[in-house]
C-alpha cells in the first residue's frame, strides 16, 4: 500500500497538491504549511491512511458559523503517530495548550464525585457521554465492511453480557422493525445516517446502515451507539438533577463493557498522551461531554453570561443540539475541555458551575446584584 501511495503521489509537486485553504476557519487550516504538507504528503500508516484522509473534512469543509472545527480526521489509532507534526499542533491549539510532552488523567471512579444532586427547579434533565474505539481496528473514516461488522459484534457480545440494571437489548438499524424504530424515535434514541459534511467528506457514511445499531438497558437510561462517528458512543441519561448518580450508571457501565471485552481478547484504544483514542482530535482524552439541561431565564440576558461561561471552562447550546437556539431561557450547558482533565474532574466543573450559575439566576430573580460571585480570571 504504501508503494502505491508515493507512486501515485510521485508524478506532482506537493505544491501543485496543496489545498487551497485560503477561505478557511478550522485549526487544520492554520496548522497545514506547505512544508509539513511536502513532509507528511508521501508518508502512510501500517493501514494505509493517508495525510490527505486526514484533512479531507476540513479542505471540504471551510468552517463552521458558532464553532472553530477541527478540520482533520484520524483513519486509525497510528494516525496520531504518523502525522504528529500536523495533529500535535493541532492538539494544542484545540485543547488550550495541551502539549506533546504532556500526559492525560483517566479517573473512571464515581465515588470521587462531591455533590451533585442539582437543584430540580431549574435542572431538568442530566446526560453524561464518551465514545470507546476497539484497539486493532481502523476507525469509521477508513474502516472496512468486515471492520466495521467486528466492531458492531465485539460490542454486542460485550453487551449482551450485562445484568442487574444494564441489561438490555441491541437494535441493529438493518433490521429494526417499525415499531422499534417509531419507539426509538419517540425516545429520542434514533441517530440517522450522517448528513453533515463534517463526517459525509470523510467516509463515515459509507455503507450505511451496515452494522450500525443502537443499544438501551430496560430502564432505557444507558445507551450505546455503534459505529457512528466512532466504534462507538455511550450515554447515561435521566430526568432530573441526579448528575452524580449519572455518572456512576456511565462509569459502571463503560468500565463493566471494558471488563467483559478484554475477557474475550480486546481493549480500547488509549495512551498515555492522548487518553482515549477517538476519531476526531477533538474528542481525545476523556471524550467526554457532561451535559444539563437547566432553565436560566435571567441568566440568558445577562450581558456578562458567556464571559462567565468561560471564566467556569463551561459551554452552552440550545437544547435541540449545537446549532439551535435556547427555548424559554432552557440551556444545555456542558464541559468545553476533554483531554488534560479527567472525567471526574469535568463533571465536577459541570456540577459546580451549574450549581454557581443557578445561585446567579435565584439573585438575578430577586433583582440583586452577582458580581461578588463571578468567578475571577486565572
Amino acid at each position: 500500500m504504501a508503494e502505491k501511495v508515493r507512486a501515485a503521489y510521485g508524478r506532482f509537486d506537493s505544491d501543485a497538491d496543496f489545498p487551497d485553504l485560503s477561505k478557511h476557519n478550522n485549526w487544520m487550516a492554520k496548522c497545514l504549511t506547505k512544508d509539513i504538507y511536502k513532509k507528511l504528503r508521501e508518508k502512510v500508516t501500517p493501514n494505509g491512511f493517508t495525510l490527505d484522509g486526514v484533512i479531507q473534512t476540513g479542505v471540504d469543509n471551510p468552517g463552521h458559523p458558532f464553532i472553530y472545527t477541527v478540520g482533520c480526521v484520524a483513519g486509525d489509532e497510528e494516525t496520531y503517530e504518523v502525522f504528529a507534526d500536523l495533529l500535535d499542533p493541532i492538539i494544542e491549539k484545540r485543547h488550550g495548550g495541551y502539549t506533546k510532552d504532556q500526559k492525560h488523567k483517566t479517573d473512571l471512579n464515581p465515588a470521587n464525585i462531591k455533590g451533585g444532586q442539582l437543584d430540580e427547579n431549574y435542572v431538568l434533565s442530566c446526560r453524561v457521554r464518551t465514545g470507546r474505539s476497539i484497539r486493532g481496528l481502523c476507525l469509521p473514516p477508513h474502516c472496512n465492511r468486515a471492520e466495521r461488522r467486528a466492531v458492531e459484534k465485539i460490542t454486542v457480545d460485550a453487551l449482551g453480557k450485562l445484568g442487574g440494571d444494564l441489561k438490555g437489548k441491541y437494535y441493529p438499524l438493518n433490521k429494526m422493525t417499525d415499531q422499534e424504530q417509531d419507539q426509538l424515535i419517540a425516545d429520542h434514541f434514533l441517530f440517522d445516517k450522517p448528513v453533515s459534511p463534517l463526517l459525509t467528506c470523510a467516509g463515515m457514511a459509507r455503507d450505511w446502515p451496515d452494522a450500525r445499531g443502537i443499544w438501551h438497558n430496560e430502564a432505557k437510561n444507558f445507551l450505546v451507539w455503534v459505529n457512528e462517528e466512532d466504534h462507538t458512543r455511550l450515554i447515561s441519561m435521566e430526568t432530573g438533577g441526579n448528575m452524580a448518580g449519572v455518572f456512576k450508571r456511565f462509569c459502571d457501565g463503560i468500565n463493566k463493557v471494558e471488563d467483559l471485552m478484554k475477557k474475550d481478547g480486546h481493549e480500547f484504544m488509549w495512551n498515555e498522551h492522548l487518553g482515549y483514542v477517538l476519531t476526531c482530535p477533538s474528542n481525545l482524552g476523556t471524550g467526554l461531554r457532561g451535559g444539563v439541561h437547566v432553565k436560566l431565564e435571567k441568566m440568558a440576558n445577562h450581558p456578562k453570561f458567556d464571559e462567565i461561561l468561560g471564566l467556569l471552562r463551561l459551554q452552552k447550546r440550545g437544547t435541540g443540539g449545537v446549532d439551535t437556539a435556547a427555548e424559554g431561557g432552557t440551556f444545555d450547558i456542558s464541559n468545553a475541555d476533554r483531554l488534560g482533565f479527567s472525567e471526574v474532574e469535568l463533571v465536577q466543573g459541570v456540577i459546580d458551575g451549574v450549581n454557581l450559575l443557578i445561585e446567579m439566576e435565584k439573585r438575578l430573580e430577586k433583582d440583586l446584584s452577582i458580581n461578588d460571585i463571578i468567578p475571577e480570571k486565572k
